[in-house]
C-alpha cells in the first residue's frame, strides 16, 4: 500500500490533484469537483490536529468502528459510493481553484509530519501510527481522485 509520507507517492499525487480542472465530473457519488475537493482536506485536517469532528459516536458505533478500522489502510481500494460520515459531509458550493490550493497545502502539511510520533486521536477510529495514518490519507485521496477519473500515472514504482 502507497503512503503518502513516501516522496514519490506525495509528487504523484499533487500531479493528479493539479490534473483536476473545475469540469471534471464523478464517476459515482453527488460530490461535484470543487466539493470533493474540499471534503479530501478535511480528513488531513483532522490528522494535523486543525479540524476536530462535532459528531458523536456511541459505544456500538465504536465497537463497529474498531472491526473496520483495518479497511482504512489496507491494500484494498474503497468500494463506490461508501459512505460519509456526517461531518465529512460537502453540500455548499466552493470555489474550485481556491480548494485545490488549500488541498494541496494540507497534503504538503500532512505529508512533512513523516516524522511524527504524536498524532491525535482518530474521533472515530482512536489512535493510528504513523505509517497508518499515511497509508489511509493516501488511500482516501487516491479514492477520490479515482471518483473523478484521475488515476496513478503509474509511474510511482514503489
Amino acid at each position: 500500500m502507497h503512503t503518502l509520507f513516501d516522496q514519490k507517492v506525495h509528487q504523484e499525487v499533487l500531479k493528479r490533484v493539479d490534473s483536476l480542472t473545475e469540469n471534471s465530473t464523478p464517476k459515482w457519488g453527488k460530490m461535484n469537483v470543487a466539493q470533493m475537493v474540499k471534503h479530501c482536506q478535511m480528513p488531513l485536517l483532522v490528522a494535523t490536529g486543525k479540524l476536530e469532528l462535532t459528531e458523536n459516536v456511541g459505544v456500538f458505533k465504536k465497537l463497529v468502528l474498531k472491526l473496520y478500522k483495518p479497511v482504512m489502510y489496507n491494500d484494498k481500494p474503497w468500494p463506490e459510493n461508501t459512505t460519509t460520515p456526517k461531518d465529512f459531509l460537502v453540500t455548499e458550493n466552493y470555489n474550485f481553484e481556491d480548494e485545490r490550493v488549500l488541498l494541496i497545502a494540507a497534503i504538503n502539511e500532512f505529508h512533512n509530519k513523516a516524522l511524527n510520533m504524536h498524532w491525535p486521536k482518530h474521533p472515530y477510529f482512536g489512535n493510528f501510527s504513523t505509517d497508518q495514518w499515511g497509508k489511509m490519507q493516501y488511500k482516501h485521496l487516491d479514492h477520490h481522485l479515482t471518483q473523478f477519473g484521475v488515476l496513478e500515472f503509474r509511474s510511482l514504482g514503489v
